[in-house]
């Protein structure tokens, strides 16, 4: 009646084992790193670089406890803050520029652990500290810059369709084209408003002359700014992958603002630094009509400029830029005909005539593609034009591999795209006020914990001993799930975690009580046991079904903290359902379901009804 098969015992073993083991690297701790990272795609991180490090560490007499080479960085461990800042500066100062050196925390897990997958919940900002902005998106800055590309593709399809206009002028939101007679803006309003959809057009006489004015359409505004704001968060996140956060918060508040969450990071300014990158491209004509060794000894002739070819040798450019990357509409890694990495880049109206009319004038000539970022010019290649390519398609290839064409690419999305930003909040949380924050959330539910126990020893005696040990295991097996998971753990969630042991434990009393009343009712006490747990169950069902149902709402519905909150409620339930059931009627089953004699349980006073005899 009240045995389990060997497989149930099975599955209680095999939970337990596997919430201890991936509970484990949450009890080691961090230690404070330094971290080093490419600046721009060209920059390599390989051994090399990893001995690099390591003699500069050694040359400075700062000895890292551990370093490694991982996801495209080097990571260097020491055993305190103090030591940490001085690695920096002399890492920052030995690599240069092209490569980002951030403080960073890395867990302390040891290596068995981490090789099984085994880590740490993530902290949130307000349980391990960090730095929080607020950024502001320039949406009139947006619409400002497509009405810019506009206005420049509306005199240039005029001129292609050979369209006579007097004049064309962009005011606030609006652009007017003037032409002298009607016959004229007839003719451009219909090639407008053929290419140029997000146009709205309207015919106005002006003292004798006859103007078109175009604005945006309202939908047209609306997906421009929302692209903005999206890009704007993905060049984001891309930026902050550099600073090695673990788990960043990056959504967007309200229509024109972003918030970003570093947990962790201890550089402010850095943070600052690499959230304010950009980049963009830049096509120019190399002059080759020009002696490149006098420049190479400090004779640069007028108008040009000395760089440096990705894996080649010194050009010089002339200064006149011929094409940017505001007239990039999209660009993509690919492969090019060679089957080698490549960028493909979709240009613009405008885009695709400036650079139609580049390649039919310079046949023969070698064009430079520039990548500039962060101030810094890089000549990425420098093709000889073949052919005059038309169709607004420009492919980017050569001595780069698919993750750098990855990058090239979404870093000139982003520089065609992004809208300018603002931060107009900053808060940075000390560590100091994160771990007192961690202290609190442990005492609360530590001291919470044991009340419990305390009050179900007593009072169920040795069935509330058994419901104390199912409330370790619940315990124990959410912090397994959330660090499985590798769920961020913030102060809401502490909380969570609080009311779930409140909640899991609920349960054992509804069995406890429920074994209860049926001694009283007359039943054996192994009877009582297979009864109690059996009609307990569709109650104890019921009730976290309903709890469930408020945190996924709460999930669905929530935002930052909120959501926090809900995830490890609805864990919670989950595991306490579980432990309060499956565990806890376990370890009653191991300890009486096999003694044939069973003539009472410890669960404390059981008052059976007096009986009426008048």
């Amino acid at each position: 009646m009240n045995r389990y098969p060997l497989w149930k015992y099975l599955i209680i073993v095999v939970s337990v084992l596997l919430g201890l083991l991936y509970t484990l690297p949450n009890f080691f701790g961090e230690s404070p790193a330094v971290q080093v990272s490419p600046l721009r795609s060209a920059a390599k991180v390989d051994t090399a670089l990893l001995q690099r490090v390591e003699d500069t560490l050694k040359k400075a007499n700062l000895p890292a406890s551990g370093m490694f080479l991982e996801a495209g960085s080097i990571k260097a461990r020491f055993t305190d803050t103090d030591m940490q800042l001085k690695a920096k500066d002399a890492l920052q100062s030995a690599l240069g520029n092209n490569y980002v050196v951030a403080l960073n925390l890395l867990p302390n897990s040891p290596q068995w652990l981490t090789g099984i997958g085994a880590l740490p919940m993530y902290l949130g900002l307000d349980l391990r500290g960090g730095v929080h902005f607020m950024l502001q998106v320039d949406m009139q800055g947006a619409l400002s810059k497509a009405l810019d590309r506009h206005s420049a593709d509306i005199r240039g399809s005029l001129r292609e369709q050979k369209i006579q206009y007097a004049g064309l002028d962009k005011e606030g939101s609006q652009i007017t084209v003037k032409f002298r007679d009607a016959e004229s803006r007839a003719k451009a309003e219909t090639e407008i408003s053929k290419t140029y959809g997000d146009l709205s057009l309207r015919q106005q006489d002006v003292s004798g002359e006859f103007h078109l004015t175009a604005t945006l359409k309202e939908e047209a505004q609306k997906r421009i700014q929302n692209s903005a704001v999206q890009q704007n968060i993905t060049t984001l996140r891309n930026r902050v992958n550099e600073l090695g956060v673990a788990e960043p918060i990056i959504q967007q508040a309200g229509a024109d603002r972003v918030v970003v969450q570093l947990p962790g990071v201890q550089d402010t300014a850095k943070a600052k630094d690499i959230l304010g990158r950009t980049a963009t491209l830049e096509v120019r004509m190399v002059d080759e009509e020009r002696d490149v060794e006098a420049a190479l000894r400090g004779q640069i002739p007028f108008g040009t400029e000395l760089h440096t070819e990705r894996g080649g040798g010194p050009l010089l450019l002339k200064k006149q830029v011929v094409l940017t990357g505001d007239r990039i509409n999209d660009a993509q890694a690919g492969f090019d005909s060679n089957n080698q990495p490549a960028v493909h880049i979709n240009l613009d109206n405008n885009g695709s005539r400036i650079f139609k009319q580049l390649t039919r004038d310079n046949i023969g000539k070698r064009m430079a593609i520039l990548l500039i970022e962060k101030n810094q010019v890089e000549v990425v290649t420098a093709p000889v034009i073949r052919e005059e390519i038309g169709g607004g398609r420009v492919q980017i290839s050569g001595r780069m591999t698919s993750e750098e064409a990855r990058d090239v690419a979404l870093l000139l999305r982003a520089g065609a795209l992004a809208a300018p930003m603002d931060i107009i909040e900053e808060r940075t949380v000390g560590p100091s006020l994160g771990a007192d924050n961690i202290s609190r959330g442990f005492n609360s539910t530590l001291y919470g914990f044991l009340a419990v126990a305390v009050f179900m020893s007593i009072y169920y005696l040795m069935f509330g001993f058994i419901s104390v040990m199912a409330l370790g295991v619940n315990l124990l097996l959410l912090i397994g799930l959330l660090s499985i998971l590798q769920a961020t753990l913030t102060l809401p969630g502490m909380a969570a975690i609080a009311l779930t042991l409140g909640m899991a434990i609920d349960a054992n009393v509804l069995i406890n009580e429920r074994i209860r009343d049926e001694l009283r009712n007359g039943l054996s006490p192994q009877a009582a046991i297979n009864a109690g747990y059996e009609r307990a169950f569709g109650t104890i069902l019921d009730s976290n079904i309903t709890t469930l149902i408020s945190g996924i709402a709460l999930f669905a519905f929530g935002s930052g903290p909120v959501k926090g909150f809900a995830v490890v409620l609805c864990l919670g339930i989950l595991t306490s359902m579980f432990s309060a059931v499956m565990v806890s009627r376990g370890i009653v089953n191991l300890m009486y379901g096999s003694r044939r004699k069973l003539e009472k349980v410890p669960i404390g006073q059981v008052w059976k009804p007096v009986s009426d005899k008048r």
